[in-house]
Order: C-alpha cells, then structure tokens, then sequence
C-alpha cells in the first residue's frame, strides 16, 4: 500500500473515532439529563420541539441555580410553616379559592426562604425544576387552577387539587429542610467559603 491510502485510511479511523466519541458523550449527556430532570426532561423536549433546544435549556438552568444560595430551612421555621400551612387547610372548607391562594403565597415564601428566587412565575418553575423535577409539574398545574380561581373559573375539586398540587412542591421545600441534592450543595458552599 502506498502512503498516500495509509494516511487516507488514518484519517478516516481518526474520524470515525472522534464521531464516535461524539455521539458517546452527546449520548451520556442526555442520559444525565433525562435522569436529572426526570418527567420535566420530556416536558422541555416537548414544549421547544428540540431535543437539542431542550438539553441546551436544561444545562442554562443549571448554570443559573448552581448561582443561588439555597439553604435549608431551620427546624423553627419548617415548624412554623408546618403550622401555617395546616390553616391554610383547614382555611379550605370555607374558602377554598382564599385556600389556594394562601397556598400559592406560602409555597412562594417558603422557596423564597430557601433562596429561590420567586420573580416571574416561569422563571420560578425552571429554577425549581432543577432541584425539585418530580413535583414541578404539579407546581405548575396548581398555579394554572389559581389563575383560573382568580377569574372566578374553578370549580372545587379543581381547587381541591390545586391544593394538594401545591402540598407536594411544600413538603418536597419543607423536607428536612433539604433534599440530598440540596445537602451536597449545601457542603460545596460550605467548603468552598471554607477554603475562601
């Protein structure tokens, strides 16, 4: 064989590997994703049309929660909104469109407490999903039943499941105060200001 095939043929190997290894780590990206995020995962592809879109906001919304300072919440305050969050409850019986609006505030205090900004409410629901995958989607659909309670648009078992809606994304905020992957956070701050 004569040089020229030999270098030909190296190149097409040295090609055909780095394409490989390209489709391996797009591949294991994904994969990260889609266990990271979850049912949230399907929910961007579906909302960008873009798998590719999709995995580009994901990774954006990581950057930007890695940004934030979340902390647990100290057991006197998961008590005290342990506590509120019962009258918000019982608050339903009477008033269940004041019920889920006092849900709504709550859970937002309770995320702002924990360091998640609370500006616009998409916003709110990104930033969340990072940390809290499994129960952003019901995060969502509770605040589209408070909109709608607000026009004077939902009936109460509409309201009944905004409520319970929002009692999963509470108690995911409330759960010892962190989820693991808020602890693991919570010791790479504390090491890093360490080091500082």
């Amino acid at each position: 064989m004569d040089t020229p095939v030999i270098i030909a043929i190296v190149i097409l190997a040295v090609i055909l590997v780095g394409l490989g290894v390209w489709y391996f780590m797009r591949q294991t990206r994904s994969q990260r994703l889609k266990e990271r995020f979850g049912p949230e995962y399907h929910q961007t592809v579906r909302t960008l049309k873009s798998r590719d879109a999709a995995e580009a906001e994901l990774r954006e919304r990581e950057k930007r929660v890695r940004q934030f300072n979340i902390v647990p919440l100290p057991a006197a305050d998961r008590a005290k909104y342990q506590q509120s969050w019962l009258a918000v409850q019982s608050r339903f019986v009477d008033q269940p469109d004041v019920a889920v609006a006092d849900a709504n505030s709550l859970v937002r205090e309770v995320m702002e407490k924990r360091g998640y900004p609370v500006g616009g409410f998409e916003q709110a629901a990104a930033d969340l999903s990072v940390d809290h995958p499994e129960v952003v989607e019901n995060y969502r659909a509770a605040h589209r039943i408070a909109e709608q309670s607000q026009r004077g648009a939902a009936d109460t078992e509409e309201l009944r499941q905004a409520l319970v809606y929002y009692r999963a994304l509470f108690q995911e905020l409330l759960e010892n105060g962190q989820t693991a992957k808020d602890e693991t956070r919570a010791r790479t701050v504390t090491g890093t200001r360490k080091a500082s």
